[in-house]
């Protein structure tokens, strides 16, 4: 038996530790688990648990129904919210299919490909991720409503800002679990806030996404609050957006530089994600609800970039050497984050094999500037939709099948919502429960 296994095993027994969470996620990046007793948890390591995948969405249809759960014995944590005697734990797993074999429709396994190709190539990519979400306040019967938690602003303290008490808990939560929580805020929205996470290679940090939001909406609930991580869950006020810094070394060192110089490759780097951006969109932006929040309140519309100016796509911004870094601003967290950090590795990867050109940075205020002749981001799932299944770049990035049930599903939510008589009511009652 694995060495790390058996210490795993070992630690459940001496540690009560009653149940485990097998997590995963289906296509579309929403949460899933099964839970299974200790004594299970050796049969999971070495056979995994069979699961039925025509339930979860875009995985199997019901005539190969079987896949299984296999345990990622280095994502092991206890979940601290929950009692210290006969406790819980959560891992991360791997899907495999019934010969053992990957299974190629799950995501977390695409993300893995996108890091080996980095690796094959010299580079070694980092994500560090700064995610917004809404704080709600709950019915009498416990059922989330629309009215946010309070009415502070960016950086408010309290009585302002009633959110701090929370924050305070889910940083402690997921500092417990071996996350590493930088800082915390009041975002500009009436209770809205933010968590930054320091960096880390490419699939912790989708891991440690999926575990962010669980923790956030398991906190709120106990504190008798929802969160919802939807992109515009208030139309006048400020969406949720979910910041991707990338960094990219090679031979330990950080190709990106402090002031307007950086390397050849970063520079290629950036630019072999600005080209694909559009393509990439239906991705990182994945719900027709995703499109309202662009091009307000900080979030981007062209397809620019530039040093410290918010208003871009991407930014450089200011930073030690060591920690200098791209941001890309478009995205939100209703994404898939394995699709979403696969896709833009792959992007910059191709950048550097093409060695692609950074165009001149943009530092005007692009809020306050409407170009036509910029690049712009697409301004609907439909047109999102139509890019990525135009593109070469999406079907050789990710395998076949995915794109295909993704998209599909995609234009069934689109023209849903297209014969809706109210779209806002639409994607509140399709997306405010789930995402």
């Amino acid at each position: 038996m694995d060495q790390t296994i058996a210490d795993i095993l070992e630690f459940v027994e001496e540690n009560d530790v009653k149940f485990i969470r097998l997590a995963y996620c289906d296509l579309f990046g929403i949460q899933k688990n099964m839970a299974i007793m200790a004594g299970q948890l050796k049969k999971a390591f070495e056979e995994g648990i069979i699961f039925d995948a025509s339930a979860v969405k875009g995985f199997q249809t019901v005539e190969h129904s079987d896949l299984f759960l296999v345990p990622d014995g280095s994502t092991v944590t206890i979940l601290p919210w929950r009692p210290s005697h006969e406790r819980v734990m959560r891992i991360c797993c791997n899907v495999k299919n019934p010969d053992g074999t990957d299974f190629e429709g799950y995501s977390r396994n695409i993300l893995k490909k996108a890091v080996q190709r980095s690796v094959d190539m010299g580079y070694i990519c980092n994500i560090g991720t700064e995610c917004e979400f809404y704080l709600f306040k709950t019915d009498e019967a416990g059922e989330p409503t629309t009215e946010p938690f309070d009415h502070g602003g960016y950086n408010d303290i309290a009585p302002l800002d009633k959110c701090e008490n929370i924050r305070r808990e889910i940083c402690l939560a997921i500092e417990e679990m071996g996350l590493l929580p930088e800082s915390s805020h009041h975002e500009r929205g009436p209770g809205q806030n933010e968590v930054d996470f320091r960096y880390s290679d490419a699939l912790s940090a989708a891991d440690n996404f999926i575990t962010f939001k669980m923790v956030v909406k398991s906190i709120a609930a106990q504190n008798g609050l929802y969160a919802s991580f939807l992109p515009k869950p208030l139309h006048q006020e400020s969406g949720n957006g979910l910041h991707i810094n990338l960094s990219l070394s090679q031979g330990g060192k950080n190709l990106f530089q402090r002031g307007d110089k950086h390397s050849a490759n970063a520079e290629s780097f950036i630019a072999g994600i600005l080209a694909r951006s559009t393509e990439m969109a239906a991705f990182l932006n994945p719900l027709t609800n995703s499109y309202s929040r662009l091009g307000s309140f900080e979030a981007p519309k062209y397809v620019t970039w530039s040093h410290q100016n918010r208003s871009q796509l991407i930014r450089i911004p200011a930073s030690t050497e060591e920690r200098t870094r791209m941001e890309m601003r478009a995205a939100d967290p209703a994404c898939n984050p394995y699709l979403a950090f696969a896709l833009l590795i792959h992007a910059g990867l191709d950048g550097i094999e093409q060695k692609a050109r950074l165009l001149p940075p943009d530092n005007r205020n692009l809020f306050e500037v409407d170009d036509p002749m910029l690049p712009a981001l697409p301004h609907s799932l439909e047109q999102a939709l139509q890019l990525a299944e135009n593109s070469s770049f999406v079907h050789r990035a990710l395998p076949e099948p995915i794109v295909e049930k993704y998209i599909a599903e995609k234009k069934r939510e689109c023209a849903s919502c297209r014969s809706a008589a109210d779209r806002q009511a639409f994607e509140l009652a399709r997306y405010f429960h789930t995402i």
